[in-house]
């Protein structure tokens, strides 16, 4: 008997860019504890943090092509899916068992629906969970209306899956020329929504603290459908064309400035405030950064590289637990809601010391959950799936 040895060499990484999601994802953690206090809306301190999920989009449109585009001669689609499978599915479940496990905490009034909830409920939402279909409304036990009410971050792993389905089905074969045909047609998207341009009649219900800025996605209603689309397609495609044409930029202290930009898009406030006729100024800004900014980050951290074995290992943390860091963080900082709501006459200070408390506990959960279960079962899963059959 014969057979085909399905282990692909692994190339050079980009140490800057693994780096840097790490940040964002760091940055992610650091707007939901302050969305906790501030909401959505002009007075959150960081309050273009929802960028980095763009961001995110357009690092791993880049990374696919750069792991995949040469190698469709030797792998097949069905290889590659499995590949993704062993790299995102594992810490999916994991995200949803957290969010499981510390559901019981965060019940409060702004999640009505789990004190209701039943055991059997729980568990039919969590098995449901962790297929990464969009959970039926009978299982919302937070009340929400999310794909995964019991990890909310999970949302954008849903648009990166549909993604990588695009990408192994029609994208992979398009040429250069026809995908940046693809990549302005999205563009166009993005604008329509950065906009609030209600060409398809989805858009009227966005709230104010939503309207003018790519918040969303998060649901299955045709404006979170429109608003995820948008989200993923430009960016994501966007850092696709970016591999295929070697968009790098070399730069002195690449690390170090890209993320003082990543810092300083996500800073910015909302221009125009919420409500009046200015509001079209955060519009303008969301979509320049994602048009423009984000592709240009990327862009630098590909082309510069690490100095020193310090740089080097610092990247190296950053990146290896940004994927942890931002799928199980969540159920956390929805613990810290219960408390905020509750607890209306606390001080500053116990605030800052709970916000602090959850962060750290994020990192650490990021950290030991990368150790001790993520790269045992994808390595167990890796050589159950691609062992070389004789």
């Amino acid at each position: 008997m014969s057979g085909t040895n399905d282990t692909i060499l692994v190339k050079p990484r980009y140490e800057i860019l693994d780096g840097l999601r790490g940040v964002a994802a760091i940055l992610v953690v650091i707007y939901h504890l302050f969305e906790s206090h501030f909401g959505l809306g002009a007075a959150h301190p960081l309050n273009h943090g929802y960028l980095a999920v763009d961001f995110f989009f357009v690092l791993s449109g880049f990374v696919i092509g750069y792991a995949y585009d040469d190698r469709w001669d030797k792998m097949s689609i069905g290889t590659f899916f499995k590949r993704r499978f062993v790299r995102l599915h594992p810490m999916v479940v994991c995200g949803s068992f957290i969010g499981l496990i510390t559901l019981h905490f965060q019940q409060c009034e702004v999640t009505p629906n789990i004190a209701n909830a039943t055991l059997w409920t729980l568990l039919l939402c969590f098995l449901w969970s962790i297929t990464m279909i969009p959970v039926h409304k009978s299982l919302d036990v937070r009340g929400w209306s999310e794909t995964n009410p019991l990890n909310s971050p999970t949302w954008s792993l849903f648009w990166e899956y549909i993604a990588n389905i695009l990408y192994a089905l029609f994208f992979r074969r398009m040429s250069k020329v026809v995908l940046s045909l693809f990549v302005v047609l999205f563009a166009c998207l993005t604008v329509i929504l950065c906009f609030n341009i209600d060409i398809f009649g989805t858009l009227s219900t966005r709230s104010e603290s939503m309207i003018y800025s790519v918040i969303g996605g998060w649901s299955i209603t045709p404006e979170h459908i429109q608003v995820g689309l948008s989200r993923l397609l430009y960016p994501f495609f966007m850092g696709l064309l970016m591999s295929r044409l070697k968009w790098n930029i070399q730069l002195k202290g690449g690390f170090w400035w890209c993320t003082l930009l990543i810092f300083a898009m996500m800073v910015v406030p909302r221009l125009g405030g919420d409500e009046g006729d200015d509001m079209w100024m955060n519009g303008m800004y969301n979509a320049l950064v994602i048009l423009f900014v984000l592709p240009l980050i990327v862009a630098i951290g590909a082309g510069s590289t690490v100095q020193g074995r310090r740089m080097t290992a610092v990247n190296k943390f950053l990146g290896d637990i940004s994927y942890p860091l931002y799928i199980t963080h969540y159920g956390f900082i929805n613990m810290q809601v219960k408390y905020v709501v509750e607890h209306p006459e606390a001080s500053t200070q116990t605030h800052v010391f709970i916000g602090v408390s959850v962060f750290v506990i994020s990192i650490l959960t990021a950290y030991a959950t990368m150790k001790l279960y993520d790269l045992p079962i994808r390595e167990w899963l890796a050589k159950k799936m691609f062992a070389k059959r004789i």
